[in-house]
């Protein structure tokens, strides 16, 4: 058991687990010598250690939120929620398939109820229905421009649950993924708290636009070498969550290229790829080992992509996610774990039949990212009217939001200071760049998908009145400084005439003598 906690947290050995300040030992098995020993608490490592990263800034966030929540009648001075990337600008439309395909939504097959059939168990496979509505769906997303098939299809209990599985199936405890910089925060818990492994970033800056190169790769890898840290993969997200951008087909041939050379695998989160709303279009990373002919090579069978419905059909509630795999083991492995959280078959019936409508879902695809493209519109012009500017991008339900300008030094101190005035003093909850582990301090990502245009209005409101009260009052303490300069100046004068007379007139009084 020592040697599971030690390979699980990443130490060494068992004093360094005991030295842990996040995994400290409870109080009833550190008794001091003479003490009467007590009994000990009941609960498992993983239950006491403080390393699931709930007290980050991104989940912090939402629990002020939770506090105060924003209520255009019962609450209008509260918090408004912009740290959370949910899509409802489209749920008319589901609705409205909804009513007009009421046998999908009571359970109901010809008219007649199949309520007893859905509510028995199935087996972790799935309805063999809704997988092949899924990947149909999927390469609709991605124009057809390339097929999934159903039978390397593994359905999880959504995007967190899928990811954490292929880490279980890729690397062991103690292991290590490449991630480049900024991440999505929740990624320190769904890819580390229970499977053990490390995340090693890719660091990348804003002066390329948060690109991936080649040179950030190869140092991300010599870094975990360095921490003597197996590397097993790359992670990207793509479309890029915090940034809203594509990866461009530059970036994907880097990252074949690297995972190849490296002999690791590449893992790549397209749970955004529905929401692209302008160019450049997306391109799965499917696409480009097809057209670099990996298709009986090793490679092909160590690229793996994560799925869900929860950003693309606005469904994070129904918890639909999926994973997509070449490799015969990692789908029969991934396919007995899902059993831990599987996706109910009233879910699945209902979506196949969504889905596979073939006539609602080109048309759902054309109008969410027309809709989107609005949305995202009205941030960036509402930012920019308050003297802020946002990282261009093309899709997701977010932007990368700069406010460097606005911090008072460069450092993430100033970061959070600035964070909690917004949060506390404005009443916006965005995220930190360095919930991220952006870089580069003053970087924020701000959800635009998630409330009523009027809402989204009263946001930009509050932040421009912020600003500008913040660049006044700025401003006021740079002229008091400026006069203050000014005044002690004028006085050191005054000081050296008064004293440049006094030694006048002795002098004089000297020569007179």
């Amino acid at each position: 058991i020592e040697s599971f906690h030690c390979i699980a947290t990443g130490t060494k050995s068992l004093s360094q687990f005991r030295a842990s300040s996040s995994c400290s030992w409870p109080s009833s098995l550190a008794a001091k010598k003479g003490e009467k020993k007590t009994k000990p608490k009941m609960l498992s490592r993983k239950a006491t250690c403080n390393s699931h990263g709930q007290d980050s800034s991104y989940f912090l966030g939402w629990q002020e939120y939770e506090k105060n929540p924003y209520d255009e009648v019962r609450n209008p001075t509260g918090i408004i929620q912009m740290g959370l990337a949910e899509n409802q600008l489209s749920f008319d439309l589901l609705e409205s398939w909804l009513k007009n395909n009421p046998d999908a939504a009571g359970f109901k097959r010809d008219g007649e109820s199949i309520f007893r059939e859905l509510a028995l168990f199935q087996d972790y496979h799935g309805l063999p229905a809704f997988k092949n509505a899924l990947v149909e769906f999927m390469a609709e997303i991605r124009g057809n421009n390339v097929k999934f098939d159903p039978s390397k299809l593994v359905l999880t209990a959504g995007a967190t649950s899928a990811n954490e599985t292929l880490m279980f199936c890729l690397a062991e405890p103690g292991d290590a993924f490449l991630l480049p910089t900024p991440y999505y925060p929740g990624f320190d818990r769904d890819l580390k708290w229970r499977t053990g492994v490390e995340i090693v970033p890719i660091q990348c800056h804003s002066s390329n636009n948060f690109r991936i190169t080649e040179s950030a790769l190869e140092e991300a890898y010599q870094q975990a070498e360095k921490q003597n840290l197996k590397v097993k993969g790359v992670l990207v997200t793509n479309p890029s969550n915090p940034l809203g951008t594509t990866l461009s087909m530059h970036e994907l041939n880097l990252l074949v290229t690297f995972i190849d050379s490296k002999g690791i695998h590449l893992i790549s989160d397209e749970i955004y790829s529905g929401t692209v709303f302008s160019s450049p279009n997306f391109i799965s990373i499917m696409e480009v080992l097809i057209q670099r002919n990996y298709m009986n090579t090793e490679v092909w069978n160590r690229v793996h992509i994560v799925f869900s419905l929860s950003k693309d059909l606005g469904l994070p509630g129904f918890r639909v996610g999926a994973l997509y795999s070449n490799d015969d083991m990692v789908v029969a492995a991934a396919t007995k774990m899902s059993s831990f959280g599987l996706v109910s078959s009233q879910t699945q019936y209902l979506l196949s039949a969504m889905l596979s409508d073939k006539e609602f879902t080109r048309g759902y695809i054309y109008e969410n990212q027309k809709r989107l493209k609005k949305r995202h519109e009205m941030l960036v012009q509402g930012l920019e009217k308050a003297g802020i500017r946002c990282l261009k991008s093309n899709a997701s339900l977010f932007c990368w939001v700069d406010m460097r300008h606005l911090l008072s030094s460069k450092s993430f101190e100033a970061e959070i200071e600035l964070w909690k005035k917004i949060v506390y003093n404005v009443g916006l909850n965005i995220s930190p760049g360095s919930s991220c582990h952006c870089t580069e301090p003053g970087w924020f990502r701000v959800c635009f998908a998630n409330m009523s245009e009027e809402t989204l209005n009263l946001a930009m409101q509050r932040i421009k009145a912020f600003v500008d009260t913040t660049t006044a009052t700025t401003d006021s303490t740079a002229t008091n400084n400026n006069q203050s300069h000014h005044q002690s100046n004028k006085n050191s004068r005054r000081k050296s005439v008064t004293k440049w007379v006094f030694r006048l007139s002795f002098h004089g009084r000297e020569s007179e003598r």
